[in-house]
């Protein structure tokens, strides 16, 4: 896999290892084995594992594919699913005062 060039800090590399061990049990408690996941994905068995480890290399597409074929595509629509500094921010240019304008 390429590098991107940009290295992850510890804090969100922390976050994408925890993401691939909620994979993996899923997977372990499917009773299903790293080859037939990543057959029925669609990638080599080596990807399934970088994505089980949490590697920010995989793509988006390989780990959505992984959670579709465990059934968990839906948990990929709750990823950034409440904005709330987006809608903040929103609200905060919706009170903006306006100046009258001139004569």
């Amino acid at each position: 896999m390429a590098n991107s060039g940009f290295p992850l800090m510890p804090k969100y590399r922390k976050i994408l290892a925890g993401m691939g061990e909620n994979i993996k049990l899923a997977r372990l408690r499917r009773k299903l084995s790293a080859e037939q996941v990543a057959l029925r994905a669609g990638i080599s068995r080596p990807t399934l594992v970088s994505i089980e480890k949490g590697v920010d290399t995989v793509s988006m597409g390989s780990y959505f594919m992984v959670l579709h074929v465990l059934r968990l595509d839906e948990d990929f629509l709750l990823l950034a699913k409440d904005d709330v500094l987006g809608r903040r921010l929103q609200d905060l240019q919706l009170l903006t005062k306006q100046r009258a304008p001139k004569k």
